[in-house]
């Protein structure tokens, strides 16, 4: 489990120096950037491999006393405002009407949306399967990447590591636990691959639209509008469910990890990371993830892992070399880098 400390914080959030880029929305002058390091980049995709891999039984130990679209609203909202209040007394620009406008989006999307979608299905889905149905993510995203021209010409390495990777997943879970998704309910599962294309829908709306240069700043407003969006639909369904007397010390801490750890820490990494890398880059960690949770299960909840579980790891990890390793493309188009501007609110 990833337990970094506040030096590997303050340098997951630090930038890098000028190179030359371009973009759908270029500043007045030109600006020259240089890519962030491979250790920044490493922090970052450690952060979304490790930290939401632990969230699948966050997820289903908070929602056992607290509903999900509740305990969602108040996960993002608590972790946005922290977050923006910790970045605008760092000294940040406060951000336009478009730059709100457009975090709202965002956030219902990422969050109300795809959130919201498989903390609900969270119920009655089991965590294997969510974290199956979940692994179609990388083909949502980088087909709606590929369709808007921003991903270029996948390649056969890059489709054969989304392939592999896929299979690794069918075969960690394996037919037993489809066996035993017959016996979850249908509307649930379909609501984890609803969550999945949303998320994937989110991800490449944050990438054409203007947002401040600030990643942390961005991350900050889009929890802040998902997290409001999330109470808001959850008041109005869910608040007859809802008896705060009844919330267990177990959802209480799972709730407690999941606002500082998937939502501040890991959640600035991934908007970061959308912004220096590409899409199909990103979107492997769907398939690190439900590795993560079998292991975490067998460690936390005693959960037997056999050499199944095994060979779909190293699997699902030869599918994510094969999709990192591919050859270079072309610099990804920013509005403008974040990398500088995360740099100086993290301070030296």
């Amino acid at each position: 489990m990833l337990s970094p400390d506040s030096a590997r914080i303050r340098a997951l959030l630090r930038g890098g120096e000028p190179v030359e880029i371009g973009g759908s929305f270029p500043p007045a002058q030109p600006v020259a950037w240089k890519r962030p390091s491979p250790t920044h980049i490493t922090l970052a995709f450690a952060a979304i491999y490790l930290i939401w891999g632990s969230t699948y039984l966050g997820i289903r130990y908070a929602v056992e006393t607290i509903p999900p679209l509740l305990m969602m609203g108040i996960r993002h909202l608590t972790a946005g405002t922290l977050l923006y209040a910790w970045v605008r007394r760092r000294g940040t620009p406060a951000p336009s009407r478009a730059h709100w406008i457009n975090a709202a989006v965002a956030g219902a999307i990422l969050f109300l949306g795809a959130h919201g979608s498989l903390a609900w299905a969270e119920v009655k889905v089991p965590s294997g399967l969510a974290a199956l149905l979940s692994a179609t993510l990388p083909f949502w995203i980088v087909l709606l990447a590929y369709l808007r021209g921003t991903e270029g010409n996948l390649g056969g390495r890059v489709i054969a590591g989304l392939l592999l990777g896929f299979a690794g997943v069918a075969l960690l879970i394996g037919p037993e636990g489809l066996r035993q998704s017959g016996q979850a309910d249908w509307l649930s599962a379909g609501a984890v691959l609803l969550g999945s294309f949303l998320w994937a829908v989110g991800a490449t709306y944050t990438r054409s639209v203007k947002l401040p240069s600030s990643a942390v700043l961005s991350a900050a407003m889009q929890m802040l509008a998902g997290g409001i969006a999330l109470l808001l639909v959850g008041s109005l369904t869910e608040a007859r469910e809802f008896h705060p007397a009844a919330v267990s010390a177990k959802s209480v801490l799972a709730l407690a990890y999941m606002i500082v750890f998937g939502s501040i820490i890991a959640f600035t990494a991934f908007t970061w990371l959308m912004t220096t890398s590409s899409a199909a880059r990103v979107s492997t960690y769907a398939y690190v993830n439900p590795v993560v949770a079998v292991f975490l299960g067998w460690a936390l909840a005693q959960e037997p892992v056999g050499l199944r579980t095994l060979a779909a790891a190293g699997v699902i990890l030869a599918g994510v070399a094969l999709v990192s390793t591919r050859g270079k493309k072309s610099p990804v188009k920013l509005q403008t880098p974040p990398a500088r501007e995360l740099q100086a609110e993290a301070g030296d």
